[in-house]
């Protein structure tokens, strides 16, 4: 029976999966590529799957900065103030007004709270920010700030899933596991897609990055910002290059022999893993040597050299489009102000408003803003009810609200 090559390329990938069972390591080597290898020769003749493509239509921007902040950030207390909120301040909010909503933790005849918060107005198009994000407002004239989005998704895991893959069913592939497929890389000694973390992990976890039922070429790297910037990627000691060499011309002949037989496409993938794998030896500590930036660009992003942080990453991700990078994920995780709303937004956004302005300031100021979509923004909102519960030792806080919450974006011509 002729097997149709679509089919048989379904039936492949399954089968290397089931037999071949990469590791968590291989696996993100596996969404890194390269041209030429110099111990390869004529083996190295392997199609690279992220060569840079040609769209559809000519676009305004070639690459994303997304910096997503996990956990659902008060939209009433940033960016969407509300002087109804503050006129009925402490009163139940009537019946109507949540008939057939749900909430996580609240009850439906929860009293209203307004924000502690004072709001200014700023620059020419008079957005109205908390006192909380004052960079913010530096940059108001350069950000759109879009308030009426809304999610289907009611708990962190699937809504975060839903904000980074379009789908809350797992295995779905991230969006910039779609822009790489799509538009292929710039980048010849980085990996085409980027993520970085920083203040914990996330609910949806990998799921947030992943390339679901696409080639795992297209998955999302997760780098270090401090230490080894991917695990298990410096050879141990006594072990030269040269030695690293000879060993992968030998599995890389073996792959070859194996791509031969079955013709599955994850093994291309494979020998371009170990290609880039062994020239990201020299480009990621290079990338990550923040030392190299000036002293007034430090303080600008408010980066303290050496300590990984959300400043450190947005001056990273900077770095990252300026070496071809598509797609530049950066996740924050600690925005669930289920508690203590007030004192948990001060301490976020002391981490995170002065790095986020600072990294569009600094795109503008060597022209890379034009062609670079920047995209802030969490999987839901807080309710404008108060959360309060003492069995839970919670007091003043939000609960999750998907109706409607805020994200900004700047960028992208």
């Amino acid at each position: 029976m002729t097997v149709h090559p679509k089919v048989k390329e379904i039936i492949t990938r399954r089968h290397f999966f089931q037999e071949c069972g990469l590791g968590v390591g291989k696996i993100a080597l596996a969404s890194l590529l390269g041209g030429g290898f110099k111990h390869l020769g004529a083996q190295a003749a392997i199609e690279n799957p992220l060569a840079p493509k040609a769209p559809h239509f000519a676009p305004t921007a070639k690459r994303v900065i997304y910096l997503f902040m996990a956990g659902g950030p008060s939209q009433l207390d940033l960016f969407d103030r509300k002087p109804t909120l503050e006129k009925y301040d402490g009163q139940p909010i009537p019946a109507e007004v949540v008939k057939d909503q749900r909430y996580a933790f609240i009850e439906r005849n929860a009293s209203l709270m307004a924000s502690p918060f004072k709001f200014s107005h700023y620059g020419d198009s008079g957005a109205e920010l908390s006192e909380m994000l004052p960079h913010l407002g530096e940059i108001a004239d350069d950000v759109c700030i879009l308030k009426s989005v809304h999610t289907d998704a009611f708990n962190h895991a699937p809504a975060q899933v839903f904000m980074n893959t379009g789908s809350q069913q797992l295995g779905r592939p991230s969006m910039g596991s779609w822009v790489t497929y799509g538009l292929g890389s710039e980048a010849e000694d980085l990996p085409a897609f980027v993520v970085l973390n920083s203040a914990g992990g996330l609910s949806g976890g990998a799921n947030n990055y992943g390339c679901g039922f696409l080639p795992t070429v297209y998955q999302g790297v997760l780098l270090r910002s401090q230490g080894d910037p991917i695990l298990n990627l410096s050879n141990p000691p006594g072990y030269t290059r040269e030695m690293q060499g000879e060993a992968i011309d030998l599995i890389n002949s073996l792959n070859q022999d194996h791509l031969g037989l079955v013709g599955d496409p994850e093994i291309k993938t494979r020998i371009n893993s170990y290609e880039m794998a062994y020239r990201l030896q020299e480009s990621a500590p290079d990338l990550i040597d923040i030392k190299q930036e000036s002293e007034e660009t430090l303080e600008m992003y408010g980066v303290e050299p050496g300590k990984a942080s959300f400043a450190n990453n947005c001056l990273l991700a900077r770095r990252l489009a300026e070496r071809g990078v598509r797609f530049i994920n950066l996740y924050h995780e600690a925005w669930d102000h289920h508690s203590n709303v007030k004192g948990g937004l001060e301490q976020q956004c002391k981490l995170t408003d002065q790095p986020a302005a600072a990294l569009v300031k600094d795109l503008k100021q060597r022209g890379l803003l034009e062609d670079t979509l920047v995209v802030w923004g969490g999987e839901f909102g807080r309710t404008p009810m108060v959360e309060s519960n003492a069995s839970l030792g919670r007091s003043l806080g939000r609960d999750h609200h998907p109706q409607a919450f805020t994200m900004w974006m700047a960028g992208g011509g």
